[in-house]
């Protein structure tokens, strides 16, 4: 049983890798545990990540963060080419593996449980071990492959019956699935609450076998990278606390807009957005 030395409880315990994502503006830090950390402290929980990474990886905005960090030979590598038909990514390292006895033991008692692969680093069968918490999946890294060049590209999940089923809410982008609504309509099948982002249109609920469509607000994009992670972590806090997933969906998408205004991790909010948005998602 791993203990992170002077562990403190969390509200808001997330699982996956930290990355690097080469942009054509050099190396930022990135990762779905990146940005939706900052923004579930930046809408109040106390926050705890479990990675894996080169121990010289600079934290930058997450130095305040705390952090159970997995010495690995390299940290996971990104590049990300965004194109007219779409973004290209290719994987040029890949961190360790991450396991369930890796998570501090009072870390896993955290009122929301955001499992986040970025390229398969979490066994699905570490869900069975959350069957009593507030368990939330951005299970894109279970949806990728990569080649021996490291080109990246959608794949099967084989275990996603199981895994949707342990889970409260899900997020997905149709980006993960190609936009293949029949596939959409089998998660959502196996998902208490599913989530569908699709960028500028918005984004879609699905629950109890109904789909609630939510506009995104017009936006001047500056850089898309981590929305679709900061919308999961606002969507995940917000359905804690209100128990109303459309509720959620909206409050999320506004978060989400703000944040493609702005690049990297300063993409994720801030507490001052969060207060100046109140009168919008309330």
């Amino acid at each position: 049983m791993y203990q992170l030395p002077g562990a403190e409880p969390i509200d808001y315990l997330v699982v996956g890798h930290i990355c690097e994502d080469i942009t054509p503006r050099g190396t930022q830090l990135g990762g779905t545990a990146a940005y939706a950390a900052l923004t579930a402290q930046a809408l109040g929980m106390r926050v705890g990540i479990v990675t894996s990474s080169n121990e010289e990886m600079p934290l930058g905005r997450l130095s305040n963060i705390p952090i159970a960090s997995f010495p690995s030979e390299h940290t996971t590598t990104i590049e990300n080419i965004y194109t007219p038909l779409g973004r290209i990514q290719k994987l040029h390292h890949k961190a360790d593996n991450l396991d369930y006895y890796q998570i501090p033991e009072i870390w896993r008692r955290a009122a929301i449980i955001h499992i986040a692969p970025v390229i398969q680093e979490i066994p699905t069968n570490t869900l069975s071990q959350f069957q009593d918490r507030f368990l939330c999946l951005t299970p894109q890294g279970w949806l990728r492959t990569w080649d021996k060049e490291g080109n990246v590209s959608p794949s099967e999940w084989p275990e996603a019956d199981y895994a949707l089923r342990h889970a409260e809410a899900v997020v997905i982008s149709d980006e993960d699935v190609e936009g293949d609504v029949d596939r959409i309509s089998d998660m959502a099948v196996s998902s208490r609450i599913l989530v569908v982002t699709h960028g500028v249109k918005g984004a879609s609920v699905y629950m109890n076998g109904a789909i609630h469509h939510i506009e995104a607000p017009p936006v001047e994009e500056i850089d898309p990278t981590g929305a679709g992670d900061i919308f999961a972590a606002a969507f995940f806090v917000k359905l804690l606390r209100s128990n109303n997933p459309v509720d959620a969906a909206h409050f999320a998408n506004q978060i989400a807009s703000l944040s493609v205004t702005r690049r990297g991790l300063d993409s994720a909010p801030t507490k001052d957005d969060v207060f100046n948005l109140m009168p919008e998602v309330n």
